[in-house]
């Protein structure tokens, strides 16, 4: 497989550092801790909010650090959960007199990570809480997680929480606006191919020439099923029907749906998607209220899509609708 590597130890350190150079004014780097953090942080007037997770679904999250979502990222390796000691600094470093939110994807090598650093800062007196972000419906127990996967749909809780932070909003209610989110958020993918990370160099999974998996996870893991090739109409139905009888949504629902490319996947087949899920929700009576199309979180350059919905009310879309100043555009 040919790919842009020199070391692939080095793979990620190498492009957070490019990332730092091409927005001096902006995002600071760490090395010592995988750190991307913005560059007037932190802000003693905010809450500060930190995600982590392992490296290779950009633009999560490190691309993602800025004014109105997030004040820093501390990535572990690809697919990998980041050292103890990188949550653990990162969190001190990020701390402010209105608290710290670790966000989390409900990875159980994650969960462990940020549940120890929170309970060492939280020691030394920083004051810091943790949400888990659980989204997937494609699984509830995976071999990496204990419940539901957290996938796409931590970017709708990363602004929301962010953008209730900006405004001033105390610990406790940034931590109430993210469980509101997270709570209305449904998420599935499917994977057309695998993905091939650096170091191994080859496909992290083998799929067929005619084959798809039906509720991928974002590192590969399995999901409901592997199936043959159907028609783009039928794959987003295999995606919907689940999201949307989870919740479930309805008929006068309003809903914010964003079509999530996983690295390999054109952006024309996104909007080719999104217009069969948009058509499928108007016949169900459900609104699209907000509209999302990109790559958000990738799994390295593997083909396929996920679909997003978020039940939308007054004040969800309201926070959505802040601004935010980010290195790619995604919001």
């Amino acid at each position: 497989m040919k790919m842009f590597v020199n070391d692939p130890k080095q793979f990620v350190p190498e492009m957070l550092e490019g990332l730092a150079l091409a927005n001096p004014d902006t995002l600071k780097y760490v090395p010592e801790y995988n750190l991307i953090m913005r560059a007037d942080g932190p802000d003693q007037n905010k809450v500060s909010i930190v995600q982590g997770s392992g490296s290779g679904h950009e633009p999560a999250h490190v691309m993602i650090v800025g004014k109105g979502m997030l004040d820093a990222a501390c990535p572990g390796d690809v697919f990998a959960a980041p050292p103890f000691d990188y949550v653990y600094e990162t969190t001190k470093m990020m701390a402010s007199p209105k608290g710290v939110l670790l966000l989390v994807n409900n990875y159980t090598g994650d969960k462990m990570v940020f549940d120890m650093a929170q309970e060492m800062a939280s020691a030394e007196g920083t004051e810091v809480k943790t949400l888990f972000i659980n989204d997937d419906v494609s699984v509830e127990d995976s071999t990496y997680t204990i419940g539901r996967r957290g996938v796409a749909g931590n970017f709708f809780v990363i602004k929301a929480v962010a953008a209730a932070a900006e405004r001033g909003a105390d610990l406790d209610e940034v931590i109430r606006i993210g469980e509101k989110v997270n709570s209305v958020t449904r998420s599935m993918g499917i994977a057309l191919t695998a993905c091939t990370p650096p170091a191994k160099g080859s496909p992290l999974f083998e799929l067929g020439e005619d084959e798809i998996e039906i509720g991928v996870g974002i590192h590969g893991e399995p999901g409901r099923r592997r199936a043959k090739m159907m028609g783009a109409n039928e794959l987003v139905e295999e995606m919907l029907a689940p999201i949307v009888h989870d919740l479930p949504f309805g008929d006068g629902d309003r809903v914010a749906l964003m079509i999530n490319g996983l690295g390999g996947t054109p952006i024309s087949e996104l909007y080719l998607l999104y217009g069969q899920a948009h058509k499928r929700l108007a016949e169900q009576g459900i609104t699209v209220g907000r509209s999302y199309v990109g790559e958000y979180c990738t799994s390295l350059d593997m083909s396929g899509a996920s679909i997003t919905l978020v039940k939308l009310d007054d004040e969800i879309e309201s926070l959505f609708m802040d601004p935010a100043e980010i290195p790619i555009r995604v919001f």
